[in-house]
């Protein structure tokens, strides 16, 4: 013998459905929709009612008690989904339509059928309609007011009263001057205020995350990590810093993605370094002549480095590594690390920055 942890037919909710007017509702909608389906119709207003009792709805929900479903029935109506109306003369019987009109193509073949195939159920003609002006599309009054239940669905969002109070006045003003018809004006202001709430969230986490550059920034590890990933060593990188803190601070420009930017600054100085400095293989001393390879300047003036003041350092860069007697692949490099050092010690860039970069980085 077989089992299954899923021996009914499954909910399926609409995730988009279900942030908009709220999860409860959405589960509710969705089983009065099947439930439509598996009655008889009656269709009048350009909708398909059904009569469904009590004990139906409870059947097909047994997770929820009937004051559940009624409380959830409550705030689908006040929303302008769900339009209920009472069966006279039977208890406990209520007639259900989901508040959407019927396809042009839908009235005209219920049309057609109509003498042979309508199934009669006596309407309630004296039972008033829940909800505004249900199953009626109306302009918009100019003194339109939400009702309780909206103000409750706003908080389980985190909604403010206040700004729901502010966005009330525009709404009202934006949809009167457009002249729109709506079937339920208080399910158009949910989606209203949801989306423009969310907007503003954006707008403001995007706002603090916002910062302009300081003295003490430096590249975060995983930053570091990506660029040595591809092949930049960490001395290229680390000499790149105060420039590039310079730079920012003077333009004033405010950011959120300073990692990002000094990723693709490194990268653009290495592959005009790489391609186009001349690169020695062999270690050696330092020649009593050297004189940096003319791409150095580029690379240095790609940082803002005044060319005047790097050829001034190559006597002192010369003589330091002359009595050091020591070799190195590259004196060019030294060189860019040098110059580069001298320059964010004579701006002065920070304590901090100072800290890290100090006066034997570039000779490690």
């Amino acid at each position: 013998m077989t089992s299954s942890l899923i021996p009914e037919r499954p909910l399926l909710i609409s995730p988009t459905l279900a942030a908009t007017i709220g999860l409860e509702e959405a589960v509710l909608l969705h089983v009065v929709s099947e439930l439509l389906l598996q009655h008889a119709p009656l269709y009048r207003q350009e909708r398909r009612f059904a009569a469904i009792t009590e004990d139906t709805l409870m059947a097909a929900l047994p997770f929820w008690s009937l004051a559940d479903i009624k409380r959830v029935q409550q705030s689908l109506q006040g929303l302008g989904l769900l339009l209920v109306e009472a069966v006279p003369d039977e208890e406990r019987t209520w007639l259900f339509a989901i508040n959407q009109p019927l396809s042009a193509a839908r009235q005209r073949a219920i049309a057609t059928s109509h003498s042979s195939t309508t199934t009669t159920v006596a309407p309630a003609a004296a039972a008033p309609r829940t909800g505004s002006n249900a199953g009626v599309a109306t302009r918009l009054p100019s003194h339109w007011q939400p009702d309780a239940t909206l103000y409750q669905q706003c908080t389980q969002r985190n909604i403010p009263r206040d700004f729901i109070d502010r966005e009330l006045t525009t709404f009202v003003l934006y949809q009167r001057d457009r002249g729109k018809t709506e079937y339920s004006w208080q399910r158009a202001f949910l989606t209203w205020v949801i989306s423009g709430w969310e907007k503003q969230r954006s707008v403001q986490q995007a706002k603090v995350l916002e910062a302009p550059m300081s003295n003490e920034w430096m590249p975060s590890d995983d930053a570091v990590s990506i660029l040595e990933h591809g092949g930049i060593s960490l001395g290229f990188i680390e000499s790149a810093v105060p420039e590039f803190v310079l730079y920012w601070r003077e333009k004033g420009t405010v950011g959120s993605e300073w990692n990002s930017r000094f990723i693709a600054h490194v990268r653009r100085q290495w592959e005009r370094y790489t391609h186009t400095l001349t690169n020695d293989t062999t270690p050696r001393p330092i020649p009593r002549d050297f004189a940096p390879d003319p791409a150095c300047y580029d690379v240095l003036g790609m940082a803002n480095i005044d060319p005047a003041f790097a050829e001034a350092q190559v006597s002192e860069f010369v003589l330091y590594w002359h009595d050091r007697n020591e070799i190195h692949r590259s004196w060019n490099t030294k060189f860019l690390q040098h110059v580069k050092f001298k320059w964010a010690q004579q701006s002065q860039v920070g304590q901090t920055l100072m800290a890290r970069i100090t006066d034997r980085s570039w000779a490690d």
